[in-house]
């Protein structure tokens, strides 16, 4: 397995202090890091100065939301950190929620498959470096009705670029293994995978004639060392509340990905009374009934022995990257915890 991370740049205002973290880590070996937007600092301007100082580690949008910018400024950004980084760069898209998207950029959500779709298909034109002519349901150029003629960039991609789908939904899982070159996941239950995830993905592969080696399959956890079995109820108890704001105040009061992917993996009445909980405004009530299994079951927390064999069963499952989520209060604290994480990886893989 390749190891990776994904840091949001700002984190508060410990932009320095980020930016050395992705430096030593490549000093580590680490393989891929994944920058993301959310509703924080925008991820390409991070992208590019972390393209500057770093020689090695390939870097990737994860992600960049669909509908917050047209398909060809998603590609004249990929283009631009390709070429900057010499080849290093992975362009991560993914849909986001009704919430980012209509709440913060004031933009429509309906038919995220769609746009996705089109925005992909679009990019790669670009990619290809011709004119620019697309009449699809979600964006048409150039647009009709006017006098301008199709156009091309006079910019051109020097080298590959990847793209990868950030999906967790049926549709938008069976989207990816059809159109992308990689799927950036969460909440992943390597024992509830093959129904909750990989059905629908092996689906999509199956549509455009490939298989598994074809997708990277990249999959993201938190990972922390417990000394001792006291030491490692304390942290499952201290993520429990981080765990219900996911299935109870992510997305709308509609739309919940998170919450439906935990539902589909085994927890879907637990996942229900979470969101209730949370919605009600019983913080404290909804983290109470998060069980120690959910956590467990979505992290690489544990002790060494723990964290080792859990990793041996997520490569098991058909993860390619594992994405390293690792905890600590310092820069020192994260980088010795993700030092120990991509030991143990390599032992995994071995």
């Amino acid at each position: 397995m390749r190891t990776a991370t994904t840091v949001e740049a700002s984190a508060g205002d410990r932009w320095r202090e980020q930016a050395d973290f992705v430096v030593e880590a490549e000093k580590l070996g680490l393989d891929v890091c994944w920058v993301a937007e959310a509703w924080g600092s925008d991820g390409p301007s991070a992208l590019g100065f972390y393209a500057a100082r770093t020689e090695r580690i390939l870097l990737g949008s994860g992600i960049m939301q669909v509908g917050t910018r047209t398909p060809v400024a998603v590609a004249q950004t990929a283009i631009t950190l390709s070429n900057l980084s010499d080849g290093r760069f992975l362009l991560g898209l993914g849909a986001s929620g009704p919430q980012v998207i209509e709440g913060l950029h004031g933009v429509p959500f309906d038919r995220p498959l769609a746009r996705t779709r089109e925005t992909v298909e679009i990019v790669r034109r670009v990619l290809d470096g011709g004119k620019i002519s697309y009449a699809g349901n979600e964006f048409r150029i150039p647009l009709p009705g006017g006098d301008a003629v199709p156009m091309r960039l006079s910019a051109r991609a020097r080298h590959q670029i990847p793209i990868y789908l950030a999906t967790l939904s049926p549709g938008m899982l069976r989207l990816t293994g059809e159109v992308a070159d990689g799927w950036l996941g969460t909440s992943f239950v390597p024992e509830g995978s093959a129904r909750a995830y990989f059905a629908h993905l092996d689906e999509g592969l199956a549509r455009s004639g490939r298989s598994r080696a074809d997708l990277d399959i990249c999959q993201g956890a938190e990972v922390a060392f417990a000394p001792d079995e006291d030491a490692l109820r304390a942290m499952v108890a201290g993520r429990k509340k981080e765990l219900a704001f996911s299935l109870g105040g992510m997305g709308s009061s509609s739309a919940n990905f998170y919450n439906k992917a935990y539902s589909r993996q085994g927890w879907a009445e637990a996942a229900a009374e979470v969101r209730a909980r949370w919605q009600a405004g019983d913080r404290d009530g909804a983290a109470a009934l998060v069980t120690d299994d959910m956590v467990l079951g979505t992290t690489l927390i544990g002790t060494e022995a723990m964290v080792r064999d859990r990793l041996r069963v997520w490569r098991g499952a058909g993860v390619d990257t594992v994405r390293l989520y690792p905890a600590g209060d310092t820069l020192d604290a994260r980088l010795t915890t993700l030092a120990r994480a991509i030991d143990l990886v390599r032992e995994s893989s071995s």
